[in-house]
C-alpha cells in the first residue's frame, strides 16, 4: 500500500511497498539496499562528476559526502550521474554549440531519473557553468524537497615568472597578446601551464561562480555554499549538511516552488548585480523562473538594476578572484549588507527552513582592511553593470555587461562576420581596427544552433590592446570572463530575420549603456527595405541534438528554454 500524499515517502513508496513490488526491491538489494532501507525516504544525489573538466573532477567524492549526510539523517541515498561539457575546452570550436544545449540535457536527465526511480528528495551537485541552471530547472520541475550544492571555486594559478595570479581568462587573453607580438611562444606556454592548478570552477566572477551565488540568494543552497574552495573540508561538510537538509525539508514539507518565488528571484538579481556577475545570469534565471512557473522578464533586471550598485571588485573587469572573496567571509556578509540596506527581501524562505533574514542574523561584517567588497559610499558603479538594451538592432532586447571602466557609450563602423571563427581570425590577423564594431551573427539559439559563448574573440580583442577601442555585438552570448563594449543575446536573432541579419560592413552602430540603446544608423525606410529582401539560410543541422534544440528553443529574451511551446 502506498504512503499518503503528505508522507515523506510519497514517491518511493509507490516503487518499493507491497508484495507486487518484490521485483523492484530485488533490483535495489543489488545496489546496496537492506530490509530496513525500504522504509526510509529515498534521496537522489545528482552528481555531475566527470573528468571532462577540472570544474567537476572532484564531485564524485562530494556526492559520496552528500549521500553520507542523507543516510545519517535517516534517509537512503542513491547516487546517479548526469552530463557536463567543458565550456573552457569547447570554447572557440564548433563543440561550443553544445554548451547551452547541455543545460537542457542536464535538466531533462535529473528530472527523468528522479521521476522514474521515485526519489522523495534530491541533492544536486554542480561545477561547470550549465550545471547550476540545469540542476535548478530540474529541481523546480520535480518540486520535491531539494538542495543544490556548488562544487566550489578553483584556487588561482601563480605565474612562475611574475608571481601574479592567473586563471583561464589569462590564457585566452595571452593568445591575443601572442598574436600582437607582446608574448613569445615560451611566454604563452608559461601562462597555459600554470593557470589551472587543480579542481574547481573558473576562478573569477564568471558564470559558474555567478550562478552559484545567485542560487544561494534564491535560497536553494545552504549559506555560503557558493563561496567555498573546491578542495578542503569546508566543502565536504557543506555536502554532508546538504544531505541532512534534504531530510529536514522532507519532514517540514518545504519544496522548491515554496522557495522559488518572484521575490526570491529579485534577491538573486540583486546579488548578481552587486557582485558584477555574468550576463549569462540573465539567460539562466529566466529559464529557472520558467521551470518554477514564475513570471520573470529581462525588464526586471533593468528595474532592479536602477537601485543596486556594483560593489565587488572581482574579475574579469575587477582586481580579485573569488578565492579572495572566500578568504574574507564569502557571500553572507555581502547579503547582510544588502539586507540592511533594504535591497533584499528578508522574508523569503530557504533550504535551511529559515528565512533569508534569519540565516543572516548572526553574520558579521567583512574585515575592515579588505577591498574586495566596496562600501555603498564607494561602489565600483552606482547602478547595474548588466544593461538590457533595446533599439532598431534589438527590438526584442539585448544584454550587455558594462562596468563603466571601458566607458559608457561606443559608436563605430560595423565589420560583419557570419561566425565566431571568422571574427577571431580577423582579430588575430589585424583586420579588426580601432573604431570597429565587430558583428558576429547566425550564432543565436536557432542559428548556431546553441548560442555559443564568445570568450575567444573578446579575449583576443583585450589581448590585442583594443578593449576600449572596439565594440562587439552578437546574437550569441558571452562567457562570464568577457568584458568590454560587448553586447549579446540580440533578439530577434539573425536566423529568424532579426535586424542584425541585415547589417553591412561600414554601417554605424552605437552602444549606449546610459540610454540603454543599441542602434543601427540606418533610415527606417532603408532598414525596412533590407529586411524585406532578407531570406533565411538553410539549417546548419538537420538531425540529432542540435537540430532538435533549434526546432524547440525560444529566444534568448525568454531564457532560451525548450519546453515553452509544449503547452500552447
Amino acid at each position: 500500500m502506498s504512503a499518503s500524499k503528505d508522507s515523506p515517502r510519497k514517491h518511493s513508496s509507490i516503487v518499493v511497498d507491497g508484495p507486487d513490488r518484490s521485483p523492484n526491491r530485488s533490483m535495489l538489494r543489488a545496489v546496496g539496499f537492506t530490509d530496513k532501507d525500504f522504509s526510509k525516504p529515498i534521496v537522489g544525489i545528482a552528481s555531475t562528476w566527470s573528468m571532462v573538466t577540472p570544474c567537476n573532477m572532484h564531485i564524485d567524492q562530494l556526492a559520496r559526502d552528500a549521500a553520507a549526510g542523507a543516510d545519517g539523517a535517516g534517509g537512503k541515498a542513491i547516487i546517479f550521474g548526469t552530463i557536463t561539457v567543458s565550456d573552457g575546452i569547447s570554447m572557440g570550436t564548433p563543440g561550443m554549440r553544445y554548451s547551452l544545449v547541455s543545460r537542457e540535457v542536464i535538466a531533462d536527465s535529473i528530472e527523468t531519473v528522479a521521476g522514474a526511480e521515485g526519489f522523495d528528495a534530491v541533492v544536486a551537485i554542480g561545477g561547470c557553468d550549465k550545471n547550476m541552471p540545469g540542476c535548478l530547472m530540474a529541481l523546480a520541475r520535480l518540486n520535491r524537497p531539494s538542495v543544490f550544492v556548488y562544487g566550489g571555486t578553483i584556487l588561482p594559478g601563480i605565474h612562475p615568472g611574475t608571481k601574479k595570479e592567473c586563471d583561464i581568462v589569462s590564457v585566452f587573453e595571452a593568445v591575443g597578446q601572442h598574436s600582437a607580438g607582446k608574448l613569445d611562444d615560451a611566454g604563452l606556454h608559461a601562462v597555459e601551464a600554470c593557470s589551472i592548478p587543480g579542481p574547481g570552477s573558473c576562478g573569477g566572477m564568471y558564470t559558474a561562480n555567478t550562478m552559484a551565488c545567485a542560487i544561494e540568494a534564491l535560497g536553494m543552497s545552504l549559506p555560503n555554499s557558493s563561496t567555498q574552495l573546491a578542495v578542503g573540508e569546508e566543502k565536504r561538510d557543506d555536502c554532508r549538511r546538504a544531505g541532512e537538509a534534504a531530510l529536514a525539508l522532507l519532514k517540514a514539507g518545504i519544496r522548491p516552488r515554496d522557495i522559488l518565488s518572484k521575490r526570491a528571484f529579485e534577491n538573486a538579481i540583486t546579488v548578481v548585480i552587486a557582485l558584477g556577475g555574468s550576463t549569462n545570469a540573465v539567460l539562466h534565471l529566466l529559464a529557472i523562473a520558467h521551470s518554477a512557473g514564475v513570471k520573470l522578464s529581462i525588464d526586471d533586471f533593468t528595474r532592479i538594476g536602477k537601485r543596486v550598485p556594483v560593489l565587488a571588485d572581482l574579475k574579469p573587469s575587477g582586481k580579485y578572484g573569488v578565492s579572495h572573496l572566500v578568504r574574507i567571509g564569502g557571500l553572507p556578509p555581502l547579503m547582510k549588507m544588502l539586507l540592511d540596506r533594504g535591497l533584499l527581501h528578508g522574508d523569503c524562505v530557504t533550504v535551511t527552513g529559515k528565512t533569508v533574514a534569519e540565516n543572516l542574523r548572526g553574520v558579521g561584517p567583512y574585515p575592515a582592511d579588505q577591498d574586495v567588497i566596496r562600501p555603498f559610499s564607494d561602489p565600483i558603479k552606482p547602478d547595474s553593470h548588466l544593461r538590457v538594451l533595446y533599439g532598431n538592432l534589438a527590438p526584442g532586447g539585448a544584454v550587455a555587461k558594462i562596468t563603466g571602466k571601458e566607458g559608457l557609450r561606443f559608436s563605430g563602423r560595423a565589420i560583419v562576420f557570419e561566425s565566431e571563427e571568422g571574427a577571431l581570425a580577423a582579430i588575430l590577423d589585424g583586420r579588426v581596427k580601432a573604431g570597429h564594431v565587430i558583428v558576429i551573427r547566425n550564432e543565436g539559439p536557432v542559428g548556431g544552433p546553441g548560442m555559443r559563448e564568445m570568450l575567444a574573440p573578446t579575449s583576443a580583442v583585450v589581448g590585442k590592446g583594443l578593449g576600449s577601442e572596439v565594440g562587439l555585438i552578437t546574437d550569441g552570448r558571452f562567457s562570464g570572463g568577457s568584458h568590454g563594449f560587448v553586447v549579446g543575446h540580440i533578439t530577434p536573432e539573425a536566423a529568424v530575420g532579426g535586424p542584425i541579419a541585415i547589417v553591412r560592413n561600414g554601417d554605424t552602430i552605437t552602444i549606449d549603456s546610459v540610454a540603454n540603446t543599441l542602434a543601427l544608423g540606418l533610415a527606417p525606410k532603408d532598414l525596412r527595405a533590407r529586411l524585406k529582401a532578407w531570406r533565411p539560410r538553410k539549417p546548419k543541422e538537420t538531425r540529432g541534438a542540435l537540430a532538435k534544440y533549434a526546432r524547440l528553443v525560444t529566444s534568448a529574451s525568454e531564457g532560451a528554454v525548450t519546453d515553452k511551446y509544449l503547452s500552447l
